[in-house]
Parts: structure tokens; sequence; C-alpha cells
């Protein structure tokens, strides 16, 4: 997986009608890769898509839609993608919400705790059997560094007694943390790679909300203080395509460097169970989880 010859690989990329997904979906399609754009909305998917065809001439350009938000719509969006697409090289897992008020998903769940994790939990598992035989590939997290503050109770997932967005935001990329070692030790051996990363305080309609803002959703971009997407993506691109990735796996990165993590996410019962709630949460509970070896 040379950088920045990425012709022939497949790469699926969430949240990628804005932001930090746009951007990456841009760099990725300048090397040469197909590009699957994952994005909630028709119209402004489309018109991403467009902009980034514009941009680079890509003449691999696709877009699926879906609500990560809705179990069944991320089901439905990988039996699509795996009838289309027969190898899968890099997933990104970077579509991000941030909701002011407590909201449930039409499965029951509070919806940032489900767009944030259980998403890109429930996506990454159901791809496992393509990645594998796609291997190498790579699994890309995109976390972040308010991740170290804040514990994760498990008890307390539904945030039904004290909702605080940017409180459950924390816990969400803390989550993916834990995630991606724990996933990283279950895929040893199969050439698949998981990381994560902090992609840097950028301008986005997410940190908006993170901050206080007063929209309804934090899906997509905007104007705002902070680093620009490009620079957001830099940091995605570099641990989804640079060789200097290769056969690393269950490590976290900040501008283009290892990075330590808060002293919980190594606790490897903590993850664990995070994982089994997760299974549980998502109905994946006899889903062929991969084995340890």
């Amino acid at each position: 997986m040379n950088q920045p010859g990425m012709y022939g690989k497949i790469c699926l990329v969430t949240g990628a009608n804005a932001g930090i997904g746009k951007a990456t979906a841009t760099g990725l399609a300048r090397m040469g890769a197909t590009v699957v754009m994952v994005c909630r909305n028709p119209e402004r998917g489309e018109s991403a898509r467009a902009e980034i065809s514009a941009k680079t001439s890509s003449p691999n350009l696709d877009l699926l839609i879906a609500d990560l938000s809705s179990q069944g719509s991320i089901r439905k969006l990988v039996r699509t993608f795996t009838s289309q697409y027969p190898q899968l090289h890099v997933l990104i897992n970077n579509a991000g919400a941030i909701t002011p008020r407590r909201r449930l998903t039409v499965d029951g769940i509070e919806t940032q705790f489900a767009v944030n994790h259980l998403a890109p939990f429930l996506l990454t598992n159901l791809l496992l059997d393509t990645l594998k035989e796609s291997a190498p590939a790579r699994i890309v997290t995109v976390s972040s560094q308010v991740h170290s503050k804040s514990p994760l109770d498990l008890d307390a997932l539904r945030s039904d007694s004290d909702y605080t967005a940017s409180q459950v935001y924390r816990k969400t990329k803390l989550a993916n943390i834990l995630f991606t070692y724990e996933l990283a030790r279950r895929l040893e051996g199969t050439g698949v790679v998981a990381n994560c990363l902090h992609p840097g305080v950028i301008a986005t309609k997410l940190l908006d909300h993170y901050m206080g803002g007063s929209h309804e959703a934090g899906f997509g971009s905007g104007e705002s203080l902070g680093d620009s997407p490009e620079n957001g993506a830099a940091v995605v691109l570099h641990v989804a395509t640079s060789p200097e990735i290769d056969g690393l796996s269950g490590k976290y990165f900040y501008d283009n460097a290892v990075r330590e993590t808060a002293p919980v996410t190594y606790d490897e019962d903590h993850a664990r169970q995070l994982w089994d709630v997760s299974a549980n949460l998502t109905g994946l509970t006899s889903w062929p989880a991969p084995q340890y070896r």
C-alpha cells in the first residue's frame, strides 16, 4: 500500500460530504484510489461527489447513502457495498455527531453513542470478512484528544440521568479508542490493522456543537474556530496510506506520530466488556467475531 500509489485500492469513507470526511475522500481520489463515499443526505452527498470529481478528475468516485444512527441502514449499506465491490482495502470511520439535547435513535439508543461508537463497531464487524480477504487492509477510526477527560461507565451508556453534550461526546471518543485497541488484538495475524487518531482541533460544525453551539445535530461541517479540514484529513490520510504504518496496529496517532492515550484505554478487561456490550446492542452476539491467537 504505497503512497501516493493507491491505484487499484478500494476505500470507504463515512461522513464524506463535508469537513474532514470530504477532505479525506478528496485526498484518496487524488492518490488514485476508488473512493466510496458514505453520506446521510443524498443531495449533499452528490454535491460533494461532484465537487471532488471536478477537483481530482477521478473517474472512481461512488456515493452510498446511509443513516449511521440506524442499525438497519448500516446493514443495508454493507449489503449494497459488498454486492458491488469484491474488496475493501481501507475503511475510514470518520462520521460523527454531537446532539445538544439527548435524543434516541430508531433503535432506542442515545444518538451520540449510536453514531460515534456503535456505528463504526457494527460497520467494521460486518465488513471484516471483506477486509480480511483484501489484506493487507487498514481500519482507521477518527477519535479525539478529549477522550482523556472522560471515564466510560458501561452502566450509564444511555446517558438518561445527566446529559451534557460535550461529556457524552468525550465518552464516545474514549469508546473509539477502546474499540480500536481491542479490535487490533483480535485481528492479529490477519493482515488487517486497526488504528485511531486525533485529527486536531478542526473548524467544523462538530466543534461548534462541542463548544456549545445551538445547531440541532452535529453531522457535517461548517465555519468555526480551529484548523482546516484539509489539515485534519492529512492525519487521516497518513494513517490510511503511509508505508510507514505498514504492520502497525492498535496505535493512536496525532500529528503523524504515535501518541499515548489515557491509562483506562489500556485496560483490556474494560475493552472486552465494552466489546460485549456493543455486540449485544448491535445484535452481533452470535456473530463469528475474530478470536484471539
